[in-house]
């Protein structure tokens, strides 16, 4: 499979880098608009094709497949075309910064017949993988609540809040952990360095089942954390990223009841459990996945549909921080009205 990856900035090298070690595919081509950034690409990659009209790509019958990985508000246009072409193509998160945009892109790749894929990179990271198998085990009971905080100094972005910037992942990883369509959305922040930019945000999504999914989202804060846990009716788990090895610790911790006596509870503190998790790159667990889903046909795990949810909750969630933190309800005729 021959791929095409517009755009060369942060994230696409890397996307070139794991498609290259991906077997069955191949990075042939990579535009960007910035020649400095196409001569970095090109001598790490020196059997690269590199150009600054994407439109090659495109338009090239030999490249089976496009990446694209620019700012969100050219998504729509650029996987237009490329499904236009005859292309599969694969978008960066979030999938648009619309909901309407969005549609078009899931709609056009359904009138291609082709692969659409978003890259929501954390639902391949194995440590997440490894949560929802406790999670579809009923390792934990019934989920209660997750709690994430996903934080750090910078980077401030100048077109998008923190929300759209850090939220696709913790919004992706929630919807699915929990299989669920939401029930609700509320999301309250504030703009301390630049004006009508948020820099915070607390994000909480309520679901059918009762589960409530709250994300603290910054880029004012003195250090990294990228931590989630999870509270069920059984058993307790921590996830941090950030650690080089148990990343994933369960807690056989929890407080029930008393059946003879109402206003008593007990509380349990056992065993702390680590499962051994894969050191695999995610990120080379996605691209091997998109290689695999042009390949077989098969649906990819973050599909236009999963990719299509995500930004209807961040929308909803912009509508709420706009509105100073008013819950809204899931319904795809509030989101669209």
């Amino acid at each position: 499979m021959r791929v095409g990856v517009i755009g060369a900035g942060y994230w696409g090298p890397n996307i070139v880098r794991n498609l290259y070690e991906a077997p069955g595919a191949d990075a042939v081509a990579v535009a960007d608009l910035s020649q400095d950034r196409l001569d970095a690409i090109a001598k790490r990659f020196p059997a690269l094709r590199v150009t600054t009209d994407y439109r090659e790509l495109i338009s090239d019958p030999s490249i089976d497949a496009i990446c694209v990985v620019t700012p969100v508000g050219t998504h729509r246009k650029l996987a237009e075309e490329a499904f236009a072409a005859g292309k599969h193509v694969f978008v960066e998160k979030p999938l648009a910064h619309t909901v309407s945009d969005a549609e078009a892109i899931v709609r056009a790749g359904e009138r291609a017949g082709k692969t659409l894929m978003v890259g929501h990179t954390f639902v391949y990271n194995p440590a997440v993988a490894a949560v929802k198998g406790i999670l579809d085990a009923k390792g934990i009971g019934k989920l209660h609540y997750l709690d994430s905080q996903r934080v750090n100094l910078g980077l401030h972005q100048f077109d998008i809040n923190v929300l759209w910037d850090l939220g696709p992942h913790d919004v992706s990883i929630a919807l699915y952990w929990l299989d669920q369509e939401p029930a609700w959305v509320q999301c309250t922040g504030a703009c301390f360095v630049q004006p009508n930019i948020e820099d915070v945000v607390f994000l909480m999504i309520g679901f059918p089942s009762g589960a409530i999914a709250h994300a603290h989202l910054s880029w004012l804060a003195p250090s990294k954390l990228r931590t989630t846990i999870l509270i069920g009716s059984r058993k307790m788990v921590v996830y941090d990223d950030n650690q080089a090895v148990e990343k994933v610790k369960v807690y056989d911790q929890g407080v029930e009841k008393l059946e003879s006596d109402e206003l008593r509870r007990s509380y349990r503190a056992g065993d702390i459990h680590s499962p051994r998790i894969p050191m695999t790159e995610a990120l080379q667990v996605e691209m091997r996945h998109f290689v695999e889903c042009v390949r077989d046909g098969k649906k990819p795990l973050s599909d236009g549909e999963a990719g299509l949810m995500v930004v209807r909750v961040l929308e909803l969630a912009m509508r709420s921080l706009r509105s100073g933190g008013a819950r809204v309800a899931y319904r795809l005729d509030a989101v669209r009205a």
